[in-house]
């Protein structure tokens, strides 16, 4: 790594161009964020041609602005109106939303914003300074290790409200059993589709998340008598947050940037993944844990700092090796080669202005979202206050939009409406939908990562903990999800060996 490379690439991306190509791609990355079922990677794709005009540096740096900014627009519909823009952002509708109808939305917003700024550019350092390290690190995983920690994920992660155990663990094994519709990912035969072609291709994930939550929403609302939220008026002052919000966040943030770079390294939908386990991590070790699922601050900060840095880690393997682990990132490795760029160990020797360059533009960019984002969050937090008869009806219609623009299939609405009626009866029997969203998203992790496993080993089933690496991450899952019950007896054993004393 030559010294001042970071530094001729600020000014590489400060070039006119390449700055306005910077800005396009934040701007649009951010409305992309904020509607659902686009998504980055199909947004990327569709502006491919446009990109290439502009040369691999130009090009590449509004396709990376466009990856980026959307996990910064995302946290924006899920806040206000409790529709996930991003599939990252399902985890801050849990509290953002809560906060939202407390008055805090405009907090929410900041608080996401400058998750997303902080942990953005702790991911952009990490990536220049320890690319070719941790790129290895990430290959060392095999299908065996993979399928291992998607269990331990399932399991630690499953609680995410801290309700009631038994009912998470179901919603998140009916998401697993979802995830299965469709094609078989190593036989390509039809499962669980009824010979109905529309859903061969699957249960679309943007289709029951915006059903689960928004639909469900605009149900829940209609049915109650008076489903508008009366807001007090706020002050300027407070659409931003309190010194108080801001301490409480800041750890958060950190420990989302750390953990979000971690995930982005490994194949998959990392970003999702990010945030389902910063807000497990925070809601255990909080100090304020009665407030998660109520309106934490920190179930914002947190998962929003880690799905921004997820893109961060994504680059590295991407930059490193060529080797793209995401939707996002492998639209971008097309985009390389249209390009006349090939990604890998020679790509810094060989293009280092573009290296350079596309590093440059994540600082530029991130710092453009901040400043294009707190601005507004006085007029984002107005949306909280529309009534819900006037709301409603946009964000139902919003949820059809993003359900068939997903993959343009009618039976993605049916999907999405059935979802929402689910998604009410949820609500009302003290279910958390988000649970169901995690078994949706590691569901086809898990099959596929052991059917590989299973394959490679010829059916021998100890072959899933034959390594080392897997082995331990079996033991700790073992050991997760054992924990419930050794706390139920330990807490028996206390209470017997204390009566007698009590009586005495």
């Amino acid at each position: 790594m030559p010294d001042g490379g970071i530094l001729s690439g600020l000014l590489i991306s400060l070039q006119p161009t390449n700055f306005l190509a910077c800005f396009l791609g934040a701007v649009l990355g951010t409305l992309v964020g904020v509607l659902p079922g686009l998504g980055p990677a199909a947004a990327m794709a569709l502006l491919l041609p446009v990109t290439s005009g502009l040369g691999p540096t130009g090009g590449l740096i509004m396709l990376a602005g466009i990856y980026y900014g959307a996990m910064y627009g995302g946290s924006t519909t899920s806040i206000l109106v409790n529709v996930p823009g991003e599939p990252a952002s399902v985890v801050t509708a849990i509290d953002g939303y809560h906060m939202a109808r407390k008055g805090r939305a405009g907090a929410a917003l900041a608080v996401a914003a400058i998750a997303s700024f902080v942990a953005g550019t702790m991911s952009v350092i990490a990536l220049q300074l320890f690319a070719p390290l941790v790129a290895k690190a990430a290959l060392a995983f095999g299908p065996a290790e993979y399928f291992a920690l998607t269990l331990l994920g399932v399991i630690l992660l499953s609680n995410l409200s801290g309700r009631s155990r038994l009912k998470s663990l179901t919603m998140v094994t009916v998401g697993i059993m979802l995830s299965t519709v469709g094609m078989d990912p190593l036989g390509g035969t039809g499962r669980f589709t009824f010979n109905y072609i529309p859903a061969q291709a699957g249960l679309s994930f943007v289709a029951v998340t915006t059903g689960l939550f928004g639909v469900a929403e605009v149900l829940f609302l209609m049915a109650e008598r008076n489903g508008q939220v009366n807001l007090l008026p706020v002050k300027f002052r407070e659409l931003y947050p309190s010194r108080e919000e801001l301490r409480r966040s800041l750890p958060p943030m950190l420990r989302g940037g750390v953990l979000g770079f971690l995930v982005g390294l490994m194949p998959g939908p990392a970003a999702t993944i990010a945030s389902f386990v910063s807000y497990g991590l925070e809601r255990r070790i909080s100090k304020h844990r009665h407030e998660f699922g109520q309106g934490a601050i920190e179930g914002v900060a947190g998962p929003e700092a880690a799905n921004n840095a997820a893109c961060g880690g994504g680059m590295v393997p991407l930059l490193s090796l060529g080797l793209p682990f995401t939707p996002a990132t492998a639209v971008l490795l097309s985009g390389m080669l249209l390009m006349g760029v090939t990604p890998g160990p020679f790509l810094l020797r060989d293009n280092p202005h573009v290296f350079w360059g596309v590093i440059g533009s994540f600082y530029i960019g991130n710092l453009m979202l901040l400043i294009l984002n707190l601005p507004l969050v006085g007029i984002f937090a107005r949306v909280a206050q529309i009534p819900s008869n006037y709301l409603m009806p946009g964000v139902l219609v919003l949820c059809i939009v993003g359900a068939y623009g997903d993959n343009n299939n009618l039976f993605d609405v049916w999907v999405m409406l059935g979802a929402g009626v689910v998604g009410y009866l949820m609500r009302k029997f003290d279910f958390e939908p988000a649970s169901l969203v995690l078994g949706l998203v590691l569901g086809p992790i898990m099959e596929r990562s052991g059917l590989q496993a299973l394959t490679i080993e010829q059916g021998n089933i100890s072959g899933l903990w034959a390594s080392p690496v897997s082995a331990t991450i079996f033991l700790l899952a073992l050991f997760a999800a054992s924990l419930p019950l050794m706390s139920f007896l330990v807490t028996r054993i206390l209470a017997r060996l204390g009566r007698p004393s009590a009586q005495a």
